[in-house]
């Protein structure tokens, strides 16, 4: 291997999530620092149409099922022709392949696993030899609640290692003083505070707990509007619940939002309920934007979100708890400047730049450990 490695990053979704958006800020940053790079991903894919659209160096493969000896031997042929010193897997299905490589196909190159799901491997054959694997080399927990998480399953518990996901500051360019958006298009007096989320309308983000915690706020008075901005394979479920909860009049569905960093800082708090959740890089928007966080405690969260100092926090589905500390915030009993202050100090180690500078440093450690 050379002091700068030929990396292939597979990915294998056909949508574009937090995943995705993680690679893609890895790519950009390790391209100016002048590392050749390939993504292999799903044909058709929004990694692949996008990627294409900056000019990366796309390879596409149809992908059949979650272990396909094709997608698998197609790995083998790309570490064969690009001369890859390291496979970095960005997804579950994209470690099978590469791990199958390996095992059909007699494939050596090291693998790099990042795992960024809040939940313990599974207790699968396959699943634990493909993360005991000999070729996995290390495997990159987005934070501290994921590594605990997969390391009781782990047998060289030595390559198991937290790098947190990063997020592009330059993405949030504006101040609250210059965002006006949402209350002139949803008719939002000044006098009213908002609360909100931006997060996909899926089980795991709990906005049962979102609509249980709006309820107990509206039950003592308050006089808000509560925005869920995403949309999302529950969204159907979420809009009956709310209604069911009769809370239509409080809480507002935004739809799908392409313009997240004008209308964010016009948040007076940030509302995440999830139940389970990697690190939740929505956190980090927020810290971006000056805007207060009420959390939970669900995985990585509590990383970011330092009770009475970052933010507050609440215990998972505990609505009550929720709305007792999103009412410290609308009450004035929380001192917002210090808790601001804060969480610009804590977002300095979460920046695209921070992630892809470890992220190198574990690239140049394999290849040291390999010579």
């Amino acid at each position: 291997m050379s002091s700068k490695p030929n990396i292939l990053h597979i990915s294998t979704p056909k949508s574009w999530r937090g995943g995705e958006q993680q690679l893609s800020y890895l790519f950009e940053e390790l391209n100016t620092r002048g590392i050749n790079q390939y993504i292999l991903c799903r044909k058709n894919s929004e990694m692949a149409i996008r990627g294409k659209e900056k000019g990366w160096n796309i390879i596409e493969c149809k992908k059949r099922t979650a272990i396909d000896p094709i997608f698998a031997k197609k790995v083998k042929s790309v570490c064969n022709l690009k001369n890859i010193d390291i496979i970095h897997t960005h997804d579950s299905h994209a470690h099978s392949f590469a791990v199958l490589s390996a095992m059909l196909f007699g494939n050596k190159t090291p693998i790099i696993v990042s795992r960024r799901v809040d939940f313990a491997i599974k207790q699968t054959l396959f699943s634990k030899l493909k993360y005991n694997h000999k070729n996995v080399k290390r495997i990159l927990c987005v934070s501290d609640a994921i590594k605990a998480l997969t390391i009781p399953d782990i047998e060289n518990k030595s390559i198991v290692k937290t790098i947190h996901s990063g997020i592009n500051i330059d993405r949030f360019p504006f101040q609250k003083s210059e965002c006006n958006k949402l209350r002139t298009e949803f008719n939002i007096p000044n006098s009213v505070k908002i609360v909100g989320n931006v997060a996909a309308i899926s089980p795991h983000k709990d906005y049962f707990t979102f609509i249980d915690t709006v309820k107990q706020l509206v039950d003592i008075g308050v006089n808000s509007k509560f925005l869920i901005i995403g949309t999302g394979p529950s969204e159907k479920e979420i809009k009956e619940y709310a209604s069911k909860q009769k809370m239509d009049d409080h809480i507002i569905f935004t739809g799908f939002r392409s313009d997240i960093p004008e209308i964010l800082p016009e948040l007076d708090i940030f509302l995440i309920t999830s139940e389970t959740e990697g690190l939740g890089t929505s956190v980090i928007d927020a810290f971006a934007c000056k805007v207060p966080v009420v959390g939970t405690k669900a995985g990585g969260i509590p990383e970011l979100v330092k009770h009475e100092k970052s933010g507050l926090i609440a215990p998972v589905k505990d609505a009550k708890e929720l709305a007792h500390q999103v009412h410290r915030i609308l009450k004035n009993e929380i001192d917002l400047e210090t808790m601001i202050a804060s969480q610009q100090e804590i977002l300095k180690s979460f920046t695209k730049t921070a992630t892809a500078e470890k992220t190198l440093k574990e690239y140049l450690s394999l290849i040291n450990q390999e010579e």
